[in-house]
């Protein structure tokens, strides 16, 4: 219990942060008298530090400590904090900002991989339910929160409300945390985290950077970032069938559940993007609600995703993943269906209830899908899936905000190009309305994907473990 809650409270205020800044880049912007781009590599950088950090985590696993890794990983964190409460000039707090980055992108290989060697397999959904709440609820309360503290005690202060909680978190894992990894300090590659860097650094930059001009994927800055992503990942992966030591393993994907597990997470973060970055522009829009309002229209399923996720975990554990997933999914489609039914004179309350379900669904399908995937792997492998894993989480979130919103507008200019009145505030909402609409029927249609597999999904048993270690608890 003591390990659990060490990586608990580093992995809360870290994931807090990704979010805790959003609200207060107009703020940034006035204070350090900089251009909307440029705020916008606070949170731009900071998804950029993370595809790059991550996969080089497998590596580092394997070279440290569990109680080093998370100690450095969470001082580093403190450090970047503690810079951008004191930052005097806004490239000091970018300086900071990325100093944070690179902590919390580290911090999630540390904890999966904890967890996945402490717990034994018919405790773990339970477990990382509670790391499902987490990832969940900090997020979800990150933008009120930042609102309320910016308002009444200035933008410094979501930095250095943060920091007691940070060192509270590195002096009671000091105190508590054990190491539970094996340290075999295997030869690292340079050449394959060269082709890592440039491969997941430039196409997160590639696809965060196609949302935010006109030309969307035909600029050539964008398209140009996203090629050489693809090429750097190519090589990076011909690399690793390669080695005797990879940096990430990738002969993971050969475990069915575990390939199962990433196309289940990625189908989800597409349909959660759709809802996260659109919605709150539908509702600013034709709806015509306030941002603070648009917010708290989407509190309670944020809320209730976190706080159903440890029961999500306990009944995976119980019942496996089939009984979770397969009404899940179809109730997600069925979501996603009526979400391509909005129009402006939608009732908030359907936003509510649509949102709520997208979120339960979520709940119900994203962590049982990783917690089945990794069941499967042998315990050798453990570092590389987790590696893998939260590799893709800010590749798929750069992917999902850049391929929705350019749909969306695509949608849009089709839509007033059509129109005899572009300029009538009625035509852009009903442009607005038909672009929502699109992402949502092929939102939709990805969902659908997702029911397929559901149909295909069983419970994983580990490669390198017998039936009867299964069904014997452990002591932690």
């Amino acid at each position: 219990m003591p390990i659990m809650l060490s990586l608990i409270i580093g992995a809360f205020f870290a994931i807090l942060n990704e979010t805790l800044l959003n609200i207060a880049l107009t703020t940034l912007m006035g204070e350090f008298h900089v251009s909307l781009p440029t705020v916008q590599w606070m949170a731009t950088g900071f998804m950029l530090v993370m595809g790059i950090v991550i996969p080089a985590s497998a590596i580092l696993l394997q070279w440290f400590s569990t109680r080093q890794l998370f100690l450095g990983t969470m001082l580093v964190f403190t450090l970047g904090t503690t810079l951008c409460a004191l930052a005097p000039t806004f490239p000091i707090l970018l300086t900071g900002r990325l100093i944070q980055a690179a902590g919390t992108g580290l911090l999630m290989p540390v904890i999966f991989n904890v967890f996945l060697l402490v717990f034994p397999p018919h405790r773990r959904g339970k477990v990382m339910g509670l790391v499902g709440l987490v990832i969940m609820f900090a997020p979800a309360i990150g933008p009120t929160l930042s609102g309320i503290i910016v308002e009444y005690l200035g933008w410094r202060f979501l930095f250095i409300c943060v920091i007691p909680f940070a060192l509270f978190s590195v002096a009671f894992a000091y105190r508590y945390l054990v190491n539970v990894s094996e340290v075999t300090k295997p030869k690292v590659d340079v050449r394959s985290l060269v082709y890592s860097t440039i491969g997941f650094g430039s196409l997160v930059y590639g696809f965060s950077s196609a949302g935010k001009g006109e030309a969307g994927f035909l600029s050539p800055n964008v398209y140009t970032f996203i090629i050489l992503g693809v090429i750097g990942i190519t090589f990076f992966s011909l690399r690793q069938f390669k080695l005797k030591d990879p940096v990430m393993d990738l002969r993971v994907f050969k475990y069915p559940m575990f390939t199962h597990g990433i196309l289940m997470f990625l189908i989800i973060m597409m349909t959660m993007f759709s809802s996260e970055i659109i919605l709150p522009v539908f509702m600013q829009g034709p709806l015509a609600l306030s941002a603070a309002t648009a917010g708290l229209l989407l509190l309670p399923g944020s809320i209730l995703n976190g706080l159903m996720s440890p029961v999500m975990g306990h009944l995976f554990d119980k019942f496996g993943p089939r009984l979770l997933m397969i009404p899940a999914s179809i109730v997600l489609s069925g979501t996603m269906f009526m979400m391509s039914r909005l129009h402006a004179d939608t009732e908030p309350w359907m936003i509510i209830i649509g949102y709520i379900l997208l979120m339960l669904t979520v709940s119900a399908i994203m962590m049982p899908a990783e917690t089945n995937g990794l069941n499967q792997l042998p315990k050798r492998l453990y570092p590389h899936g987790t590696s893998v894993m939260t590799t893709l989480q800010p590749v798929a979130g750069a992917i999902g905000v850049s391929v929705f919103i350019s749909i969306l507008n695509a949608r849009q200019n089709h839509f007033l190009g059509q129109s005899k009145n572009p300029d009538d505030p009625g035509t852009i909402s009903d442009a607005m309305v038909a672009g929502v609409e699109l992402v949502y029927f092929i939102a939709f249609a990805i969902s659908i994907i997702a029911v397929i597999l559901a149909f295909l999904v069983y419970r994983a048993v580990p490669r390198d473990q017998d039936k009867q270690e299964l069904e014997q608890p452990e002591e932690n």
